[in-house]
């Protein structure tokens, strides 16, 4: 059984991912760091969260400390917390009758989703993927139980075949073959990307990037070699946002790379302040086939 309230028990999961080699822990702390049976070491972070991409690097470009700061602050007003709770209680009903399950965040950011996953679904072992470390270093805070690694979701994920019950994506990057194979057969993946339609009153004002109409669709058609849909429904609440919080929304994620703030100050100088907006999203679920999760 792995335990909830010790991320380094979720070791035993993983693969190197250098030579596929099975991971043991340096230590009794994750900030120590861990190792694989052929002696490829990680080193771990004072923060709590482990770097297997130390000599490898990407060409992708992680969410910077001001991005995750702003998504850390946004995020605490509890302007999605909808979102995260419908997010929770599709992970628990999906979950009920899983024995000690594994759930994989892939794209896990500041691990703002994955803590109200584990609340609703207490005894839950979790690995977070992000290729921040500015991120993994607020997940590891706000999820002690969880196993944070820097990683890119687009390289073969550092976990062995079918050792994961549930799969989360919110926001992040699709890898659907990883994402299958490290899934176990029944198991499920839990999808949340913007719907039209989101924050459509904030466009009218700042330059946001676009959202296809046909967005859920292509998400499906990309995840259809390896994946059954099941599910999927809209989520959306209404945001009332100041000058600081419409900030904070647009500088927290891949807008900030064609924005800043004193640009959004200027454009909302003449807007009618608090401003109300809808965010909505599509909450996906899919399962790979298969018998039902690990006995």
């Amino acid at each position: 059984m792995l335990s909830e309230t010790d991320p380094l028990s979720a070791v035993r999961l993983l693969l190197c991912p250098v030579c596929a080699a099975e991971m043991l822990p340096n230590g009794r702390r994750a900030a120590e760091g861990i190792r694989c049976t052929e002696g490829h070491r990680f080193d771990g972070a004072r923060q709590g969260y482990i770097n297997l991409l130390t000599g490898r690097g990407t060409p992708f470009t992680p969410d910077t400390a001001g991005m995750v700061a702003a998504r850390d602050s946004f995020l605490a007003t509890g302007a999605y917390a909808p979102l995260a709770e419908r997010l929770a209680a599709e992970a628990a009903r999906l979950l009920a009758g899983v024995p000690d399950p594994v759930v994989l965040d892939a794209g896990a950011g500041t691990g703002y989703y994955l803590a109200r996953v584990l609340e609703k679904r207490p005894g839950a072992s979790a690995v977070a993927l992000d290729i921040s470390k500015y991120a993994l270093r607020r997940a590891a805070h706000a999820v002690p139980g969880a196993l944070c690694l820097v990683w890119d979701l687009w390289r073969p994920l550092p976990l062995a075949a079918g050792s994961t019950d549930l799969g989360l994506n919110v926001f992040a990057p699709r890898n659907p073959a990883e994402y299958a194979r490290v899934l176990a057969p029944g198991g499920h993946l839990l999808v949340v990307t913007p719907a039209p339609g989101h924050l459509a009153e904030l466009r009218g004002i700042i330059p946001l990037l676009e959202i296809a109409e046909d967005k859920a669709a292509k998400v499906a058609d990309s995840l259809s070699g390896h994946f059954a849909p099941m599910a999927a429904e809209e989520v959306s609440t209404r945001l009332d946002l100041d000058a600081g919080g419409v900030e904070q929304l647009v500088m927290m994620g891949p807008n900030a790379h064609h924005a800043d703030p004193a640009g959004i100050r200027a454009a909302l100088a003449g807007a009618a302040l608090p401003l109300a907006v809808q965010a909505r999203f599509t909450l996906s679920v899919f399962r790979k086939p298969g018998a039902a999760p690990r006995p």
